[in-house]
């Protein structure tokens, strides 16, 4: 006796929405809960379009779902090229070394600075992902991290203080760099370029990049995609010590 109903069909759509499901939450648990209701969405329309026997709209479904792990692919290419370089890592990744307790209380002396005259400033701090080939321009420097040249940097005369600056190894290496800016839509209208492009490099990297805002003179931390706004100073000093012990 047949079945009215291809259930053949119907199983191949779950089992891939939840075999889609399962490793988009390498990338984003966000990202995974979104696709996981399109999935839906598009299994209950190959259900209805079986139960009514619409072979036009059958076809088209079973493309669509059948299709959607390469149109996932090309739509979060940059989400899953970072979770696949995290995985690479943690296989590879080293005893962390000792955080640069000095470089710590310069950092955190300077932010503190430029946030009480509101002056805006991106530091970035490299961990075990190497940054180089997502950022553009900048001028190389190789010098100690103090409170006086970060401040000296971000001063509004200085040529270079509205780019980004990237510490290494408990080392400036590079100041007035520019980052890729985040596109994404649910980032807070009230952020600015500085913010939208500390969410984009941590978007591509495992990257802590703290912002100050030359309007309000808060603190940002924003590290895995996501934005810390005015961020408490202690929490702010655990985040960029285990930052600098995850040096690459």
């Amino acid at each position: 006796m047949s079945c009215p109903i291809d259930l053949t069909g119907i199983s191949d759509s779950i089992i891939l929405a939840a075999l889609i499901y399962l490793f988009s939450l390498l990338i984003r648990r966000d990202v995974a809960l979104r696709l996981l209701g399109v999935m839906g969405i598009l299994v209950s329309f190959s259900l209805l379009a079986r139960l009514m026997q619409v072979a036009p709209l059958i076809r088209v479904i079973d493309v669509i779902v059948l299709s959607m792990p390469v149109i996932l692919a090309i739509i979060f290419q940059n989400d899953l090229r970072r979770a696949l370089l995290m995985l690479g890592k943690r296989q590879q990744q080293t005893a962390d070394q000792p955080a640069d307790d000095g470089a710590v209380d310069e950092v955190l002396r300077a932010l503190a600075d430029l946030a009480s005259r509101q002056i805006g400033a991106l530091i970035v701090v490299v961990r075990q992902q190497p940054i180089e080939h997502l950022i553009q321009v900048g001028t190389d420097i190789d010098a100690k991290v103090t409170s006086e040249l970060l401040n000296s940097i971000f001063l509004p005369y200085s040529p270079i203080h509205d780019g980004a600056v990237i510490l290494h190894k408990s080392k400036i290496t590079r100041a007035g760099c520019l980052l890729p800016l985040s596109h994404n839509p649910d980032i807070s209208k009230s952020f600015g370029t500085r913010h939208r492009a500390a969410l984009g490099l941590s978007e591509l990297s495992d990257a802590l990049v703290l912002v100050v805002s030359e309007e309000t003179g808060k603190i940002s931390a924003v590290h895995d995609s996501k934005i810390t706004y005015d961020i408490d100073q202690s929490d702010l000093k655990k985040l960029l010590k285990k930052a600098m012990a995850h040096h690459g």
